[in-house]
């Protein structure tokens, strides 16, 4: 008797084009299942999953015509995201967009929807929250770099960070004489 070993399942897949379009496309929604993604964000994950270029095309193609893949959506939602919960500002939130494989065009639209006052009061925010639990003396100037650093790390513009940074020192200061 002699023993003959069942085909693996890669090399079935690996002949039958349409189970393997299959594959990559449950690989997609797996990973969209867990949060919005790009299309290349997509595309990276069946590349690193040995998936051919023809294959990823095409499953992302059905994809996009379903709804299921829209970078534009996925940029504006990032931004209100990012921008609320995390106080990123403009430059922060478009390197991340590009990281992410979204297209400049598409990154500019989003990020119009970010208006400088927003971008301000949300500064004002971070700037606020943390003088709350600093010691301020008679040089600030520690605590000044400090807090403009924390927003130039966060994608502020450093002359509106400064500003906001100098006009909430004076705010706290007048607020902790009363």
């Amino acid at each position: 008797m002699t023993f003959c070993p069942l085909p693996s399942t890669s090399e079935s897949v690996e002949a039958d084009p349409a189970k393997r379009e299959e594959q990559a496309k449950t690989v997609c929604l797996r990973l969209l299942t867990a949060r919005a993604r790009t299309r290349a964000e997509l595309a990276e994950q069946l590349t690193k999953r040995g998936y051919p270029d023809d294959v990823s095309e095409r499953v992302l193609n059905r994809l996009t015509t379903a709804g299921l893949i829209d970078d534009a959506d996925f940029a504006e939602q990032w931004v209100r995201s990012r921008h609320e919960y995390a106080g990123k500002g403009r430059k922060v939130l478009a390197a991340e967009l590009r990281t992410k494989g979204v297209a400049d065009d598409v990154i500019a639209e989003a990020l119009a929807d970010l208006d400088s006052d927003a971008e301000r009061d949300r500064a004002e925010q971070l700037v606020h929250a943390k003088l709350r639990r600093e010691s301020l003396g008679e040089d600030d100037v520690k605590v000044t770099r400090r807090l403009v650093a924390m927003l130039a790390r966060r994608g502020y513009n450093p002359s509106m960070a400064y500003e906001v940074v100098r006009d909430g020192i004076a705010g706290e200061r007048e607020r902790r004489q009363v």
